[in-house]
């Protein structure tokens, strides 16, 4: 959090080039924008990779970013799939709250991303008032320092990844990620360049839509928690090499990458292109591998490694993802239970090793009912109210709605029975 304070800041009175603005990363405040009462950022721009409140503002705090430079038309910046990740270091979010009046800022209730004391400091560097004293970000370093410490006990199976998300204002699949990568020593291992690593989660984290309530990037934080758990067990930690390390856990950062928030039944009746791009078979499983894989390749992670090698680590991230297709459920289940009942899982064996943690990840996929019940609770209100969203959407186009994803004929509790007793047959 402290480096974007360490950065060069121009003064708001300066003007700035506009091919200054037209940088991904570039930060623009206007007394239009919704900081002062003015209309949502969106509205003003439609750049995912940037803060900008006032296409014509000439003034801007400006800060370096990776990414390249796209040039303004006269219609505005060309749309991408992707933008700029901003949230390498610091969340800006806080500036896209939506204000609740049109009055001054001290009336409205603003939803804290930031601090409260880092909200105001900014507020009043805006409105020309000195800095006051350094103390008072000693909150944000408390909320640092809260991370790093629940860090220390992410192998705990209680661990509470909405605190962890709070704590690191919405950044918790990087933070864990990144953290687990490092605690394994795999950037060593592996020779990655940091800077490429970083970009690549901040890219895995953006992927995910955050409008889902459940498939979303602290769902797949949680998920990589519960792999790491899984992973700590005595028998696969002494068994696992460090490339199954790796892929375990780039599997369950990115098992549901570029989630829609409905399931395959749903995109296939709909005709939607990925089920006729994947046949009808697997299709968000094949989706979320293939954009895992683009933004491998995008990011350039793994560009060092020879070219055998990387297909082959990018074959084998498939073979995990595609396991969490839970139409092949069962299929899983009598494989597993005929290498029980046969007592002949060998972990020295690499395919054995790799069919234990494709059966990791299904676990670590739909392991919330494990969770402490405040945890489990919260899981259960989230993935009800997809399934609910799915069949409103359904119900508003005369389409069949979904015996689970029907609101009106349907519980929380119901929801949670049906689905999980379906997933254990």
């Amino acid at each position: 959090m402290e480096v974007c304070y360490q950065l060069p800041v121009l003064p708001l009175d300066r003007p700035v080039p506009k091919h200054v603005l037209s940088r991904r990363g570039a930060i623009s405040f206007s007394s239009s924008s919704s900081l002062f009462g003015g209309p949502a950022p969106r509205q003003l721009s439609k750049r995912r990779g940037a803060i900008s409140y006032d296409s014509e503002d000439q003034t801007a705090l400006y800060i370096r970013m990776l990414g390249d430079v796209r040039v303004r038309s006269q219609l505005g910046f060309e749309q991408e799939r992707r933008g700029s990740h901003p949230y390498l270091y610091v969340d800006f979010r806080i500036l896209h709250s939506r204000p609740e009046s049109a009055g001054p800022v001290s009336a409205r209730n603003v939803r804290r991303l930031l601090s409260f004391q880092r909200y105001l400091n900014s507020s009043q560097f805006l409105r020309g008032i000195p800095a006051s004293d350094p103390l008072s970000y000693i909150l944000d370093d408390d909320y640092t320092g809260q991370a790093k410490l629940m860090l220390e006990k992410v192998g705990n199976w209680n661990f509470d990844i909405f605190l962890f998300d709070r704590l690191t204002n919405g950044n918790s699949l990087v933070n864990l990620t990144f953290h687990l990568f490092n605690s394994y020593g795999l950037i060593e291992l592996f020779q990655l360049d940091m800077v490429k690593l970083r970009r690549f989660l901040v890219m895995i984290q953006e992927d995910y839509r955050s409008q889902n309530p459940y498939h979303n990037a602290v769902h797949a934080a949680d998920v990589t928690q519960a792999m790491y758990c899984y992973l700590q067990e005595p028998k696969l930690a002494q068994t696992l090499t460090s490339c199954d390390l790796l892929l375990g856990l780039l599997a369950a950062a990115t098992h549901d990458l570029d989630h829609p928030g409905v399931n395959q039944p749903f995109l296939i009746k709909t005709d939607h292109y990925l089920a006729a791009l994947y046949k009808n078979s697997s299709v968000l499983e094949n989706h979320h591998w293939k954009s895992a894989v683009g933004l491998l390749r995008e990011s350039a992670l793994l560009s060092h490694l020879p070219t055998e090698d990387r297909l082959s680590l990018e074959e084998r991230l498939g073979s995990l993802i595609l396991a969490t297709d839970i139409s092949r459920q069962n299929d899983y289940l009598s494989e597993f239970r005929s290498h029980l009942d046969k007592e002949d899982l060998c972990l020295t064996n690499g395919g054995h090793r790799h069919f234990i943690l494709q059966m990791a990840l299904k676990c670590a996929d739909i392991c919330n009912p494990c969770r402490p019940w405040k945890l489990c609770q919260q899981w259960s209100e989230k993935v009800t109210e997809e399934f609910f969203h799915q069949g409103d959407i359904e119900r508003k186009h005369n389409l069949e709605v979904t015996p689970l994803c029907d609101r009106q004929s349907n519980s929380i509790a119901n929801i949670q029975i049906a689905s999980y007793t379906e997933l254990c047959m």
